[in-house]
């Protein structure tokens, strides 16, 4: 299974974290890395490179707040070093509930095509739901 990651702004991941266990009924099998305002991001992207490492054989999928956000440069740069070593990562931005949800109930064996379910999960999750026809 692909090891799921969420690196957020403080507290969003954590929050996240804790509402899917309210939704599932159990702790969800996420890695939270929330970033706090003062983290150095190289210093931060070395330590989640340290946490994921661990997941080599089985890769991970990182969820991201911001696209462009101290949270998603050291996502970044963090998929560059693991990938370089041969990790099998992905990177989505714009995470909200549905996609963690997804995350975490269609979780397979390969990144790529989870970051896809993924994404297409939280498209689907947005809905203007003021129309009724």
């Amino acid at each position: 299974m692909v090891r799921l990651a969420l690196v957020m702004h403080a507290p969003l991941g954590n929050a996240f974290a804790q509402c899917a266990a309210h939704i599932l009924g159990h702790e969800p099998e996420i890695l939270v890395f929330d970033v706090q305002a003062d983290d150095p991001p190289e210093e931060a992207s070395r330590r989640l490179e340290h946490l994921l490492s661990p997941y080599q054989s089985q890769g991970a999928l990182i969820l991201c707040d911001i696209y462009g956000a101290t949270p998603f440069n050291i996502a970044s740069r963090t998929v560059r070093n693991l990938t370089d070593r041969g990790m099998d990562v992905a990177l989505v931005t714009g995470a909200n509930l549905c996609m963690v949800l997804k995350a975490l109930t269609d979780n397979q064996d390969n990144p790529e095509a989870l970051s896809e379910k993924v994404r297409q999960g939280a498209l689907k999750g947005v809905v203007r739901a003021d129309c009724f026809s």
